[in-house]
């Protein structure tokens, strides 16, 4: 009964009912309402003044290929030591990060701000860029990820996307959301481990990544080798076809799409039904939206433009390096256009559930809402004010993290970079914001649709 009431507002946008409610249920049990109601923000509604449409196109879903993805996701079968999964830097205890500045993938031990460094085995490297969040990743407006945005569409390519692996990159993959989840499985720091500890962290150091003994075959393979893993694959790939690791990478993808649409926040609900928002978070939007000039690059539905600029953000950690370098700087999306005006600009990450996600900042170099928001304030200011007690670093690290911040030269440059421009905004109206952006929280896409697995095939433990 609940969903023919809950469909009958829909009308036109959820046609097949009873298909939709039957999928739904299958794959969300008693939670299926949640996403039900999410269907309704495709029907978009009139808005006056400079907020965003509520229209977004999310893919359609694969129940199947969404509940093997789910399991991927948490199977530390996909790390070169078994023993990291996708969720240990991207964990819903976490909000879908992991609550550090700069994380710890291989070589470290438990989870979130817990984790710390495996005195057995440490890392080789350190990761160097905070772990972002994973809400509305699926919306096809995103078409770019990571920081800098080295993957991303590009229509003048056969593949149709850039990548920095070039003709290297495997095809086949579905999505750019799929093409993204191919990449920390071959990073050291992340999940391919030491150069002579296992067989695909020497894959990816000699530089072999696709055919038969390449980085990702090995990955696929030992799934294909898992009889539960084989028995879910067969009717989504056809049982006479081999796993490929973009079929992983699909799965993936399917599931991190559906698993965090973040789509029925307040300001959702503010915009589809014209609901009231508190009156502190009223004033905070129409400050955002407005005077404090926020929507300049936190545009769109979900608060971003998409695009890559420098605003001073303090530089710590390892920084990113070529491998003949020895310096901690990180010069963003310079480093993929090749282009000098675009040194230390990063791309305008979405503000959903950005109360939820911190640390911020490519770096993770502010921990708390409050400091990140005051920084766009007057950011060549914040850059030369700034504290190493900010961050939020794992414990056992973080030796020399903050060395680049000590040398007045290197943030010289980075202030030099900066194109924004300090607004004027008092003590009441930074808590107005901070009200507006708490309304961008959509509290059930936290929790994720259907949450953490009791355990995956491989029978290898999972983060809890």
């Amino acid at each position: 009964m609940i969903i023919f009431t809950v469909a009958s507002r829909l009308g036109k946008h959820c046609n097949d009912v009873c298909e939709t409610a039957m999928m739904i249920v299958k794959l969300m049990n008693a939670r299926f309402l949640v996403y039900i109601s999410a269907c309704a923000f495709w029907a978009p509604v009139s808005v006056a003044g400079p907020l965003p449409s509520a229209d977004v196109s999310f893919p359609e879903f694969d129940a199947a290929r969404i509940e093997l993805g789910q399991l991927l996701f948490y199977d530390p079968i996909l790390s070169g030591n078994k023993a990291v999964s996708c969720a240990t830097c991207h964990h819903p205890k976490f909000n879908t990060s992991d609550g550090l500045s700069l994380g710890i993938g291989d070589g470290g031990i438990g989870l979130g701000t817990d984790r710390t460094v495996d005195d057995s085995n440490p890392p080789e490297h350190r990761i160097p860029r905070n772990a972002p969040a994973l809400f509305n990743l699926g919306a096809s407006e995103f078409v770019s990820f990571f920081h800098d945005g080295r993957l991303e569409v590009d229509k003048t390519s056969a593949s149709g996307i850039r990548t920095p692996l070039g003709s290297e990159m495997e095809s086949g993959f579905a999505s750019l959301l799929s093409a993204q989840t191919m990449f920390p499985v071959l990073s050291a720091a992340e999940m391919a481990g030491h150069f002579s500890e296992n067989d695909v962290s020497k894959a990816v150091r000699q530089g072999i990544l696709t055919g038969e003994s390449g980085a990702w075959d090995i990955l696929a393979k030992r799934i294909e080798a898992i009889p539960a893993y084989r028995a879910q694959f067969d009717p989504i790939i056809g049982d006479d076809n081999l796993i490929h690791f973009t079929d992983i990478s699909d799965a993936i993808a399917a599931f991190v799409d559906f698993e965090w649409r973040a789509t029925n926040s307040p300001f959702d609900l503010h915009l589809r039904l014209d609901q009231p928002l508190e009156t502190q978070a009223e004033a905070g939007k129409q400050l955002f939206y407005g005077d404090a000039g926020c929507a300049s690059c936190h545009s769109g539905l979900f608060q971003t433009d998409h695009q890559f600029y420098a605003i001073s953000m303090p530089q710590i950690g390892p920084g990113k390096a070529a491998g003949f370098e020895r310096h901690q700087r990180d010069e963003g999306r310079m480093r993929v256009t090749g282009n000098p005006a675009d040194a230390y600009a990063f791309r305008t990450p979405s503000l959903r559930n950005v109360a939820h996600t911190s640390p911020y900042g490519h770096s993770g170099a502010y921990g708390t809402l409050e400091d990140v928001v005051r920084h766009h304030l007057d950011p060549v200011a914040s850059l030369n004010a700034y504290l190493e007690t900010y961050a939020v670093l794992p414990v056992k690290v973080g030796k020399g993290d903050f060395a680049l911040m000590r040398d007045p030269d290197e943030v010289a440059k980075i202030a030099a970079a900066n194109v924004l421009e300090p607004v004027d905004l008092n003590a009441k109206e930074i808590d107005q914001i901070i009200a507006f952006l708490n309304a961008l929280t959509d509290p059930q896409s936290l929790k994720g649709a259907l949450g953490i697995p009791a355990s995956v095939p491989s029978g290898l433990p999972i983060d809890q």
